[in-house]
């Protein structure tokens, strides 16, 4: 088992904590953060550009001239690809990028993301995070502490306080333990978890 210092707000060790060598000592396979990345990312994508084929471009029903005996080429539609104006061919039109992974796949990157942030000295363990009311100048006194500017905060349960405190701190975001993914750990420098969380977060991503 590995063992992690638990600190409060003050940046006082308050006690230590056995991490699962499973999840936080588990191997960095970069493949498996690259294809979990992508997928997180495809699925936000909008895929709303669209374009008119030959059959959505206005008018060209009747044939622009006849076939024969005018010295042009033949035409038989004013949509023709070809024409000014014209449909255009194999154009993008929407779409819906996003596609799954196995789901042993998203728990092993899960763990190796973790185990990358615990190997990395970017892992902190905070006891609690006591807040009472909207209070931004206490998180970012927090934070100042241990000397982080940019991190994402993981609790265990429902915590408006500080969700809401942390919404006009850039490079700072608060996630409950059950939308913890791997895009939201690799796009901060920190990672912060509540004591309590910690358990959470190995009840799921034990094998």
């Amino acid at each position: 088992m590995t063992t992690l210092a638990v600190y409060d707000i003050q940046n006082q060790k308050v006690n230590d904590i056995e991490l699962d060598d499973e999840i936080f000592n588990a191997k960095v396979k970069p493949f498996l953060l690259y294809d979990v990345v992508r997928m997180n990312l495809a699925s936000k994508r909008k895929g709303s550009a669209s374009t008119k084929n030959k059959a959505l471009v206005r008018g060209g029903g009747a044939k622009p001239w006849r076939q024969k005996g005018t010295g042009r080429a033949r035409a038989g539609s004013r949509r023709s690809p070809i024409w000014r104006g014209g449909g255009t061919i194999f154009g993008p039109m929407p779409r819906d990028y996003a596609f799954s992974l196995p789901k042993k796949v998203k728990k092993a990157a899960l763990r190796a993301v973790l185990s990358l942030k615990r190997q990395e000295g970017k892992l902190i363990l905070l006891d609690h995070l006591p807040l009472e009311g909207f209070k931004t100048r206490q998180v970012l006194g927090v934070l100042g502490r241990f000397q982080v500017e940019d991190a994402l905060i993981v609790t265990g349960e429902k915590h408006p306080f500080l969700e809401r405190s942390v919404r006009n701190i850039p490079k700072v975001e608060v996630l409950r333990y059950e939308n913890l993914n791997v895009y939201d750990i690799l796009n901060h420098e920190h990672l912060i978890l509540l004591s309590s969380t910690v358990q959470r977060i190995q009840g799921v991503l034990a094998s």
